[in-house]
């Protein structure tokens, strides 16, 4: 395994969620019993000198050491013996059978004992309950007799009592192993969760030209790799975006000095025409003249259409909106493109309203270009049609402009179809001013309507 492989592990989140769920899995079998082992270390001497074997030998051990205390230090002594083990009992009698001292008091036995009370104590105390050892003050006769007394109930079940004492602790930590490994996995996952939040809102988040921003790398594990990864997808935008705007400028760059260059020797061209019109020629070379000024006109109308698209494109076409009446401007629209329709045959209908205004807030220039568009497109496209219907009309959003023809249709291939782009500028310009176009275009005509985006009537 490799050093890269190793460290990889290292950051894992699998694994840190795997060790987690190893150290709840041991924790139970080996902290447990080490925590009884600990508990039976602190009651070891008492559970070795519950037994009653031992317990008696400890006693006369202890009773051997209090030859050299006075009276008032036995009795310490003593009371500390009895505090050990809060159930037993025990008493000191003298060498003359006084009772000198007992606890906890009171105890049942005799204040004076004589010998036959004596014979029968330790009668009645042999092999029965409580447990009773007796031992000689110091080993010695003359100082009396110490005697501890303690329920046999204390001695055989000891080790169940410190089970059941410390019960509590085994379901204790039980249950608080449990919430631990539940609050250690909600910090684990609560963490992942808002590092993937993050790196969500990162991804909604638009920056520069609508790309996400990078986001920081905090860890190296699993959600870190994604988060390199979105950082790289960002750079690999970036760089697209900046290699598509570079193009899409040398683009508009490249159509703009195109369109400028091409109108010089147009210009020419349309200045031969105009010498060669003065010329005596014959009827073919008359025909031939038309034709060449068709063309040219054309070419110049597209270059035209050319750098418009280019300016639009780039925000840099002119426009400067202000209230228009728009019956009155299309009224007067239609009366200047009126010759040129009748001119080339077209049946010419045109329903404006008399007595009504509607204002719109755009560009006379811009409606005019727009118009101009229209019906360039018509004479072009929709000649074998010869009809043309200009018409206003009134709807509850304001007013509608609707030009129709009887063309074959904007799909039917043609001989003077160009590229489209007389119509992207005028989708470009309706747009900008804040109007919608609908186009139905069957074989049987063209119908387009021009409205307010909202109600500007």
């Amino acid at each position: 395994m490799t050093i890269k492989k190793v460290l990889t592990l290292r950051h894992s989140l699998l694994v840190r969620y795997l060790l987690i769920i190893l150290f709840a899995v041991l924790f139970i079998p080996i902290i447990f019993p080490l925590s009884i082992v600990v508990w039976y270390s602190f009651d070891e001497a008492d559970v070795n000198q519950l037994n009653g074997e031992d317990l008696e030998k400890w006693w006369h051990q202890e009773a051997g050491k209090l030859t050299s205390l006075d009276e008032e230090e036995v009795k310490k002594k003593l009371t500390e013996f009895q505090k050990k083990y809060h159930a037993s009992t025990v008493f000191w009698v003298d060498d003359n059978g006084t009772l000198l001292f007992a606890y906890p008091e009171p105890v049942a036995v005799p204040k004076r004992w004589t010998s036959s009370d004596i014979v029968e104590f330790m009668k009645k105390s042999y092999d029965s309950d409580p447990f009773t050892t007796v031992a000689f003050l110091g080993e010695k006769k003359e100082n009396g007799f110490i005697t501890f007394q303690i329920p046999r109930s204390e001695m055989d079940h000891t080790r169940e009592k410190l089970v059941d004492r410390y019960s509590y602790l085994f379901y204790g930590i039980n249950i608080g192993l449990f919430f631990i490994f539940v609050f250690i996995s909600w910090l684990f996952f609560s963490h992942i969760r808002k590092r993937l939040l993050r790196l969500g809102l990162a991804m909604e988040k638009e920056g520069i030209a609508g790309i996400p921003d990078k986001i920081m790398i905090k860890k190296q594990d699993e959600i870190g790799q994604l988060e390199q990864s979105f950082n790289g997808m960002i750079e690999r935008l970036g760089e697209s975006q900046k290699q598509k705007n570079e193009e899409e400028e040398l683009r508009k760059q490249l159509m703009a000095n195109l369109s400028h260059d091409l109108r010089t020797p147009l210009t020419t061209l349309r200045g031969h025409l105009y010498t060669l019109k003065k010329e005596k020629l014959t009827d073919k070379g008359e025909k031939s003249l038309q034709l060449m000024d068709y063309k040219i006109t054309f070419l110049s109308q597209l270059i035209d259409n050319l750098l418009s698209y280019t300016l639009l494109t780039a925000g840099k076409y002119p426009y400067h909106p202000e209230k228009v009446d728009i019956i009155r401007s299309v009224r007067v629209m239609a009366a200047s493109w009126y010759p040129t329709f009748e001119k080339k045959g077209f049946a010419i209908e045109i329903e404006l309203p008399e007595d009504q205004h509607f204002e719109w807030s755009l560009d006379p220039s811009w409606l005019e270009r727009v118009l101009d568009n229209l019906f360039q497109n018509i004479i072009r496209h929709a000649d074998s049609g010869k009809y043309i219907r200009i018409k206003g009309a009134t709807t509850e959003k304001g007013f509608q402009l609707i030009i129709e023809d009887r063309g074959p249709g904007i799909e039917t291939a043609s001989d003077s179809k160009g590229a489209g782009i007389g119509m992207a500028i005028v989708t470009l310009m309706l747009q900008e001013m804040n109007l919608k176009l609908n186009v139905q275009s069957t074989d049987r005509g063209t119908r387009m309507t021009i409205t307010a985006a909202g109600d500007m009537g």
